[in-house]
């Protein structure tokens, strides 16, 4: 089977964003399939790079085939220096020329195209159409919902198109992927049928992220000591409401616990302001990690930690989440603090592999570190459970066997509705 895998953010592990598609990938090489990867050409990476005058290049990353190509590369949700209207017309520049590229390249058996941005359905639909066969939509986001929770998209004539288009996609792709069943029941929620769409959430690198790595050398780079850490690691945007942590901060502080210490890792429209009001009011227990090369480096951050946040602002409302650091911090075997509601907490509490704390009081997560510090053993023993979780469900083996049967069955679903 050749899959035509479109994806705008594709990254592999020497880049620092999510790499579902690439690990995807592999997995489907490795049972004999072949993958064509369409995405944005303006990386950091050289090779990636399209030459000025060129609509794309053709390169080979660890027997995928890349196809990158000459359209712009935005964050999906947080502001990197371009409006609203700019990054849209990056999102529809992108599709556009996707499409152009992709009807250049050799015939696949089945489209299969992941947003965010939602954008990318569109080139996706219109390739499955272009060579006559399935179209496959993975959906990583509930667009246009999660940009109006977090403020980022206001304007109703925006709304409205964006919905129309959602529906539009949904009822052409021969099959869904969502990454939770909250996203799921979002997409039912248009009137899209149930057994059209397939849950596969984000899934845990068991090779990456393991419980024997030694973070000794990064609790001295960060000058942890032998305090008690907690790691939020991830992006810092309005989403994350990460003023939380450190209102949760204040209150150890203030109270004389000096046991405790919250390292913030990543990047994102917030940081510089969470940044700024931690020196202002001199939080001595709050530690920002820049950046590091690679995910390898960020594992290691990962190990020298105690206990993993995942961490949502209290004012969004629930779309489905189905966030890597959860999952990356469950192949570590590192215990779970977590504030948001629905899968998640069912999740991460009805396996007894972590805590779940109120987003509307701070304190609270306050007191789940001091006791947590206090209780070696407890955390322990909710790693385990932890990793055992990873192992026995989120496993990324197991999650691409669930794809491929997803991709296989499109072309059964597409012949069908063709008689």
């Amino acid at each position: 089977m050749h899959v035509l895998y479109l994806h705008q953010y594709f990254a592999t592990r020497s880049g620092l964003t999510g790499t579902r598609s690439y690990e995807f990938s592999r997995h489907l090489i490795a049972r004999g399939h072949r993958v064509t990867m369409i995405t944005s050409g303006r990386r950091n990476t050289p090779e990636m790079t399209v030459p000025p005058g060129r609509d794309y290049i053709e390169v080979d990353v660890d027997g995928i085939h890349v196809v990158p190509i000459n359209a712009a590369y935005n964050n999906p949700l947080e502001g990197t220096g371009m409006g609203g209207y700019r990054r849209m017309a990056g999102f529809m520049s992108f599709a556009k020329l996707a499409e152009q590229v992709g009807r250049r390249l050799t015939l696949p058996d089945v489209v299969f195209a992941t947003h965010t941005p939602l954008t990318i359905g569109l080139p996706g639909m219109k390739l499955a159409r272009h060579f006559g066969v399935p179209f496959v939509f993975e959906v990583r986001d509930l667009w246009p919902e999660a940009l109006i929770n977090i403020g980022a998209l206001t304007n109703p004539l925006a709304i409205w198109w964006m919905r129309r288009l959602e529906r539009r996609l949904y009822g052409a792709a021969d099959r869904i992927v969502a990454l939770s069943p909250g996203m799921k029941a979002g997409i039912v929620r248009t009137g899209t049928p149930g057994d059209k769409v397939t849950v596969i959430p984000n899934g845990c690198d068991l090779g990456l992220f393991r419980p024997d790595i030694d973070g000794r050398a990064e609790r001295a780079r960060l000058g942890l000591g032998d305090r008690f850490v907690a790691l939020y690691f991830g992006a810092m945007g309005r989403a994350n409401g990460l003023g939380y942590v450190l209102d949760a901060a204040k209150i150890l502080q203030d109270r004389g616990d000096k046991r405790v210490v919250i390292v913030l890792h990543g990047d994102g429209g917030e940081k510089p302001q969470l940044a700024d009001r931690a020196r202002t009011e001199d939080l001595q227990n709050v530690v920002f990690s820049q950046l590091v090369p690679d995910k390898a480096q960020v594992a290691q951050i990962v190990a020298a930690a105690n206990v993993c946040m995942t961490i949502y602002s209290s004012t969004l409302r629930e779309t489905g989440w189905s966030p890597n650091k959860m999952f990356d911090a469950m192949a570590a075997g590192r215990p779970i603090l977590i504030n948001v509601p629905g899968w998640l907490r069912e999740t991460v509490e009805g396996n007894g592999c972590g805590l779940f704390i109120d987003p509307q009081r701070p304190e609270a997560l306050a007191d789940r570190l001091g006791e947590l510090a206090a209780s070696p053993e407890k955390c322990a023993e909710m790693g385990q459970k932890s990793l055992a979780l990873a192992e026995r469900e989120f496993s990324r083996e197991i999650l691409a066997n669930r794809l491929i049967g997803v991709l296989e069955s499109a072309g059964g679903r597409a012949t069908a509705g063709a008689a």
